[in-house]
C-alpha cells in the first residue's frame, strides 16, 4: 500500500483447504488453485459454466509487490481465460490511491458490465465503487471492504477474525497441554489500522481468553519482508524469552523467519498466516519454530470473477436454491501443520 496501505489487508491471510474452496465456488467443478501460476483448466462446462451472454468485467487490484497480491492477479486473470464468455478488462494495478481510482473510473466510463474491485483502502475507494453501483454496473468487493453497503453487489474475502481465532486456539492448547503458565506472547499484525488487521487481533485475543492468556506484546509490520524483520529484531530483543509469537502475514514472515534465525532464537512457537509455500515448507520441515499457519486464500480472486460473471448474466449460485449471488461470502480460514501440510501444498502462493 501506499504509505502501505496498498499492501494486502491481508492478508490478508489463505483459504486453502476443501471446505473454503467449495464455499468459494460457483458450481460443482474443482476452484482454480491460489499458486503464483495459472490455475488448472476447468474441466467440460456444465450448468452454469455453459457459456451466456459475453459480458465484460473490469479488474482493479493493488500493485503486485509481493506474493498473496501477485497470486491475487494471476489467479483472477486465469480464471476469467477458463471462460470464453468473459472479456476480461484489467487496469494497471497501483499503490496509489488516486490512481487506483482514477483506474476505476475509466472502467465506468468504458461501460463495462461487472467490476471487480480489490481496493488499496476501502474507505477511500467507497464513493468510486458508489459511482460504479449508481452507474448501473456491479461491484464485486474483493477482501478490503467498503464500509457502505450501497458500494458493492457482493463481497467476498476471508474471515480475518477467523484468523485469529484459529491462530490463538493453536497457541492456546499448545501451551496448555505444556503446562506453561503466564507465558509471553508476541503478535505481529500488519497494517494497525485497517479494519481487517484489528478483526485478526480481536479473533487472536478472544480465543486466547479461553485458555486464560493474553497478548504480551503487540507491534504491526506492514506486511513486508523488510518491516518484518525489523519488528521481529525489535521484539526480540525486548524479550529475552517468548513462549508463542503470532505473525498475520507469511509474507512478511520471510523477514520474521530470518531474525529469529539470526538472534538463534528456538524458544517458542511461530504461527503464521495466509498460507504461502515456504511458511507450508518451513512446517514440513519440522526444523522451524514456525509450526503452523492459518489459512486467507488469493483463491478468492477467482471465485470474486466467477461471481462476478453470474451477477453480470443474472445467474445465481448452482448450489444454492436462492436465485441470486449472495450478499456476501466469508470463506473459511484453516490451520495448517505438519501433520495436514502436504494437503496443501499445491495451494500454496510464493512469497
Amino acid at each position: 500500500m501506499s504509505d502501505n496501505v496498498a499492501r494486502r489487508g491481508f492478508l490478508i491471510g489463505g483459504l486453502g483447504g476443501a471446505a473454503l474452496l467449495a464455499a468459494g465456488c460457483t458450481s460443482n467443478e474443482p476452484a482454480a488453485s491460489p499458486t503464483s501460476a495459472a490455475p488448472a483448466p476447468a474441466p467440460a462446462a456444465s450448468g452454469n459454466d455453459q457459456p451466456g451472454t459475453k459480458v465484460v468485467i473490469g479488474f482493479s487490484a493493488p500493485a503486485a509487490d509481493h506474493g498473496w497480491i501477485a497470486a491475487i492477479a494471476k489467479n483472477a486473470e486465469a480464471t476469467a481465460k477458463q471462460y470464453p464468455d468473459i472479456e476480461f478488462k484489467p487496469v494497471e494495478p497501483t499503490n496509489d490511491i488516486n490512481q487506483q481510482i482514477s483506474a476505476v473510473e475509466s472502467l465506468i466510463a468504458a461501460k463495462v458490465n461487472a467490476l471487480v474491485i480489490l481496493p488499496n483502502d476501502g474507505q477511500q475507494l467507497n464513493q468510486v465503487a458508489l459511482q460504479a453501483t449508481e452507474a448501473g454496473i456491479p461491484v464485486i468487493n474483493l477482501d478490503r471492504i467498503f464500509p457502505d453497503k450501497l458500494a458493492y453487489r457482493t463481497w467476498v474475502g476471508g474471515d480475518n477474525y477467523g484468523m485469529g481465532v484459529a491462530a490463538g486456539h493453536y497457541i492456546g492448547k499448545d501451551l496448555k497441554a505444556k503446562g506453561v503458565a503466564n507465558p509471553v506472547i508476541v503478535e505481529i499484525q500488519g497494517i494497525a489500522t485497517l479494519p481487517l488487521t484489528q478483526d485478526r487481533s480481536k479473533g487472536f485475543a478472544d480465543a486466547l481468553k479461553v485458555y486464560g492468556f493474553k497478548v504480551t506484546a503487540q507491534q504491526d509490520a506492514q506486511f513486508t519482508v523488510e518491516t518484518g524483520n525489523e519488528v521481529a529484531t525489535s521484539l526480540l530483543q525486548a524479550h529475552k524469552k517468548i513462549d508463542a509469537l503470532w505473525n498475520h502475514d507469511d509474507d512478511q514472515g520471510v523477514g520474521v523467519l530470518a531474525a529469529i534465525k539470526e538472534a538463534n532464537r528456538n524458544e517458542f512457537i511461530m504461527v503464521g498466516g495466509a498460507g504461502s509455500l515456504n511458511a507450508m515448507k518451513e512446517i514440513q520441515s519440522g526444523t522451524s519454530v514456525l509450526k503452523a499457519t492459518v489459512t486467507y486464500s488469493p483463491t478468492m480472486a477467482s471465485s470474486a470473477i466467477k461471481l462476478a460473471r453470474l451477477v453480470a448474466q443474472s445467474k445465481g449460485m448452482s448450489d444454492l436454491v436462492e436465485r441470486q449471488v449472495p450478499q456476501s461470502i466469508t470463506l473459511a480460514s484453516e490451520t495448517i501443520t505438519k501433520d495436514n501440510v502436504e494437503q496443501y501444498l499445491s495451494l500454496g502462493f510464493e512469497s
